[in-house]
């Protein structure tokens, strides 16, 4: 019933602000953009581009998309942008299946090593099937090896090389990237949903000058609504000039239908905010607050991958205590009011179900105005938890018993008076930051 349905709106409202949310690709939007998302936009069908639409009554919605798109071409510099794909996902499909021939080879990251699964990960994913799919890693120092990524470019020609992640805590080196894409004659695509906001506010280094065509989601730290945006550069028109209808193609008629309008007009307001000066300060805080993080949690005595942190998220490594005790921490840390996600490193011996990480990161406090001072108060609860599960049980070796293990250890954190202490003094704090409000933090 909807009465019921706006309960639960209601109940997820007070648990986002009663909790700290570190999962790095999460964040708020501005109450413009929530605004619009709710609007009668959301009414209209618009299978189509502006002007070239298979269903009238389309002339208001083609200004809005058509301002949509030149938004972004100038918040980034770039020939070309298509604003109609549903997610990161899908976009990342719609550009291979503009670039490449099924049987083609992509090579992009491994997963445990930060990638993700829209990379080429084999046999579970599109992109691992429907193309021959080539992963490169990342060193001892867990920075990614441009020796293999190169030696394997060379080997394979690969058609696309994609330079992107989502649990890579360093900066991207694009322009090497590019270097190898060149001797080898592929597409260089970047993939920079998570740092999309960094890279505009001037706190990672820009793809623009190297990539032939960009992907980025549109929350994360880009901070609009969840949907994606494709860019192709003046470098990805230069090499062949009707990339930019390949791409429009690829998403309709090749992958989707009609775009969510709401979403469209929604991602307008986020490329208008991003132009704003706080916008930049915000970005600051960002890379701040992930610093300071950081380095309390390894003051604390929590391994980092590769030691710390770049960008605006880090992956804590759990592997030296037990292997696979990713999953435990992060439900004992969601008990104790602070939500993350487990996650795989680099050294994995378990699986992504089962990994031995969790990955943190800082958009979503930084929106909410928390500072340094919290961040220090975060690595302390996070490694007060930490210790917690580290001195109870863990998961058994039969793989068919670890659901039932998780299922109970959820009731069993839940009831925990150590934790729930914990959650007490999260509330506490978190509830001083107002959660949809970031516009009026300077």
């Amino acid at each position: 019933m909807t009465d019921r349905i706006f309960s639960l709106i209601d109940q997820e409202k007070q648990r986002q602000t009663e909790m700290v949310g570190l999962i790095p690709s999460e964040n708020n939007t501005s109450p413009e953009v929530s605004r619009v998302l709710s609007s009668c936009l959301s009414n209209k069908y618009s299978e189509g581009y502006a002007g070239r639409r298979y269903y009238e009554g389309n002339e208001i919605i083609d200004e809005i998309e058509s301002l949509a798109v030149e938004r972004v071409k100038s918040l980034f510099g770039v020939a070309y942008a298509n604003v109609q794909p549903y997610s990161g996902s899908p976009a990342n499909l719609a550009i291979y299946f503009a670039l490449m021939d099924p049987g083609d080879t992509i090579l992009g990251l491994k997963l445990a090593h930060g990638g993700h699964l829209t990379h080429g990960h084999p046999k579970v994913t599109a992109s691992g099937t429907f193309y021959t799919s080539v992963q490169y890693g990342v060193d001892e120092s867990a920075r990614i090896d441009f020796d293999e990524v190169r030696s394997l470019a060379r080997k394979h020609k690969p058609k696309v090389i994609v330079a992107g992640n989502t649990a890579y805590p360093f900066e991207l080196d694009f322009k090497t990237f590019r270097d190898i894409a060149d001797e080898v004659g592929a597409w260089l695509v970047a993939d920079i949903s998570h740092v999309t906001g960094l890279v505009i506010g001037g706190q990672h280094s820009s793809p623009v000058p190297h990539a032939d065509v960009i992907m980025s989601t549109t929350h994360k730290t880009f901070r609009g609504p969840r949907g994606a945006m494709i860019l192709v550069t003046e470098r990805g028109v230069k090499k062949d000039s009707k990339l930019p209808q390949k791409i429009d193609s690829a998403i309709i008629p090749g992958l989707q239908g009609g775009p969510h309008n709401a979403t469209t007009a929604a991602i307008a307001i986020a490329a208008e905010e991003a132009t704003k000066p706080e916008y930049k300060q915000y970005t600051k805080r960002i890379r701040a607050n992930a610093t300071a993080l950081a380095e309390s949690l390894l003051s604390a005595g929590i391994q980092l991958v590769g030691g710390g942190t770049q960008t605006h998220l880090m992956v804590l490594d759990f592997s030296s205590i037990r292997p696979e005790l990713g999953s435990q921490i992060a439900i004992a840390l969601n008990a104790a009011g602070i939500y993350a996600n487990k996650n795989t490193v680099p050294t994995e011996q378990g699986s992504p179900f089962y990994p031995s990480g969790v990955r943190i990161g800082t958009p979503l406090v930084t929106t909410r105005g928390m500072g340094v001072v919290q961040m220090h108060q975060i690595a302390d609860w996070i490694a007060r938890v930490v210790e917690w599960v580290a001195t109870g049980s863990t998961l058994p070796e039969e793989k068919q018993q670890r659901a039932s293990f998780l299922n109970d250890y959820r009731a069993h954190t839940a009831a925990d008076t150590t934790l729930q202490a914990v959650r007490q003094e999260v509330k506490e704090v978190a509830t001083q930051f107002p959660l949809f409000s970031w516009e009026e933090i300077g």
